[in-house]
């Protein structure tokens, strides 16, 4: 167990089945890789040299064995997890389009997911799941809101943890098909969690059918209690406050192959650039690097680009960030 994490991320892991390309009914074998908001949020932050623990459930199976394996490999510290021995680790199947246009295949870059998760291991997480020592020592516990939208145990875990000492950092990640039953309460239930967050995360679009709100600014007065508040706009520039500084910072010019998980990947590369003592400027843009990296590649977890690029590209004028290119930057 790491002594002293700087990072503790609590939530759940999800083995992804990824299909072939083309209409799922069609796909004759599939990939196995790990996911999950927190996990993948993990991986980057211990690529940029933050040590990280899990902190999660994960079911008495291969699968469960499997993400512990991955996570660990990934140099990710999973004794915090715990292994549960009635309720099966959670999955989700990933379908890719081919753009053929025929049958449900969808469009070409385009994937859809479907979830196997209720009554997973990670669905039971609790209060009781959280380890003193383990969130103690850190200098920051990340969580999201598809951790608080799991269950009434798993919300009642991240209420615990908003009462503690701990500093905690929340990406709000709206789900409103995890909610269920919960649903009328989540718009309530995630605004107390933002406002008794340290730093907070949230898309532009998420927040405005969460809360009625897009505007950043709006957004700001709306919510003055976490000392970092960061929203990503449709228009591809983060605005980042601290305290009543702000800045707006534009991402770079790429071509996506995927969305799934750069939402994770920018909250990994912002959550180090806060640790590691970088700039408000630096921790969108080293946010940003680390999303490009999972916009422009398959799969859930981001591969970061080699640290000297990185401190290259963050060394950057503001008019040649603007206009750079991601590939142009982390090109061998």
């Amino acid at each position: 167990m790491l002594s002293s994490p700087r990072a503790v991320c609590v939530g759940e892991g999800l083995v992804v089945l990824v299909a072939e390309p083309g209409a799922l009914e069609d796909s004759d074998s599939f990939r196995r890789s790990a996911g999950g908001a927190e996990a993948n949020v993990a991986r980057v932050l211990v690529q940029l040299g933050v040590s990280t623990s899990w902190l999660s459930r994960v079911g008495d199976d291969g699968f469960g064995r499997y993400l512990l394996r991955q996570l660990g490999e990934s140099g990710v510290d999973v004794s915090a997890v715990s292994v549960d021995p009635a309720r099966p680790t959670g999955i989700y199947v990933k379908e890719r389009g081919a753009g053929t246009g025929v049958g449900h295949d969808l469009p070409r870059g385009e994937s859809r997911m479907t979830y196997f998760r209720t009554g997973s291991a990670a669905s039971a997480l609790s209060a009781e799941d959280l380890v003193p020592t383990v969130i103690e020592g850190a200098a920051i516990v990340h969580l999201s809101g598809i951790t608080v939208a799991l269950s009434a145990s798993a919300e009642s875990m991240s209420k615990a943890l908003l009462a503690s000492a701990a500093t905690v950092s929340f990406d709000l990640n709206f789900r409103p098909a995890l909610w269920g039953s919960r649903i009328s309460d989540a718009s309530s239930v995630l605004a107390d969690h933002v406002r008794g967050s340290d730093v907070v995360l949230m898309g532009a679009d998420e927040a405005h059918e969460v809360f009625g709100i897009n505007d950043p600014a709006a957004l700001r007065a709306e919510f003055p209690e976490p000392r970092h508040l960061v929203v990503k706009n449709d228009a591809h520039v983060v605005t980042a406050f601290d305290g009543s500084s702000r800045v707006d910072v534009p991402a770079l010019t790429l071509d996506v192959v995927e969305k799934i998980g750069a939402g994770d990947a920018f909250a990994g590369g912002f959550l180090a650039g806060l640790l590691t003592g970088h700039s408000a400027v630096d921790r969108v843009r080293l946010g940003h690097l680390c999303a490009a990296g999972a916009l422009t590649a398959h799969g859930d977890a981001a591969e970061v680009a080699d640290p000297s690029r990185l401190a290259a590209a963050l060394a950057l004028p503001d008019a040649e960030w603007n206009s750079a290119r991601f590939a142009d930057l982390v090109a061998q």
